[in-house]
């Protein structure tokens, strides 16, 4: 009899497959915004490329609670879902908004290490990407506690990049033009590193969740 009603318990299946979805999103965005940087032409139609991508994330994460509210039985903990789904998102949108901000600030065109900042999310993007399949097996802890060392890392290179760029902002703003122009890259160095934080974030849930099942 319980197991007769254990069939018409709801269940969901797919979230693994819109968690990776999600991920291989959030690569795309990541490497959409390094090519914004690296060629940096055609700049209105690039930024409204990444608009695209962060609304399918929105999507993507939609779907993802939409399931969770349809689904009695879970092959995670529903609040570990979440979180991973919203991280996830937090990811796309500061990558988005970074695109969107230059694209409004006129910038003529990027600096160094604004290249060099969006290399390293395109990098722990990928990472992340690899992360998120090793889900479905949370024996995979020390793969994954590797691939979160790694994303750190290149967190801590984005800090670096940071203190950079703000030591060195204001040194040739000698006129109004050029204390906007430092205000406005100062805004943009931030977002760039707060993407680095998001991405970072993603990593942590990834780990917590495996710690938690393993």
């Amino acid at each position: 009899m319980v197991a007769n009603l254990f069939r018409f318990i709801p269940h969901e299946e797919r979230f693994f497959e819109l968690l990776n979805q999600s991920a291989t999103n959030v690569r795309e965005g990541a490497d959409a915004l390094l090519d914004f940087m690296e060629n940096y032409i055609d700049v209105q139609r690039k930024a409204r490329r990444l608009k695209d991508i962060e609304h399918a994330g929105d999507e993507m994460t939609h779907e993802i609670f939409g399931a969770l509210n349809r689904t009695f039985i879970t092959p995670l903990d529903r609040e570990d879902i979440s979180e991973l789904a919203e991280a996830l998102d937090d990811v796309l949108d500061w990558t988005e908004d970074v695109s969107r901000r230059m694209y409004i600030y006129k910038i003529d065109k990027p600096t160094e290490l604004a290249v060099r900042f969006a290399r390293v999310i395109a990098e722990q993007a990928i990472v992340i990407e690899q992360m998120v399949p090793l889900l479905v097996n949370t024996k995979r802890r020390a793969t994954i506690e590797k691939s979160k060392a790694e994303v750190h890392r290149l967190e801590n290179e984005a800090d670096e990049l940071l203190g950079e760029a703000l030591g060195t902002l204001y040194d040739n703003a000698t006129d109004v033009a050029s204390l906007a122009s430092a205000i406005r890259w100062g805004d943009i160095y931030q977002m760039l590193e707060g993407a680095t934080d998001k991405a970072e974030h993603v990593a942590t849930v990834i780990q917590n969740i495996v710690v938690k099942h393993a």
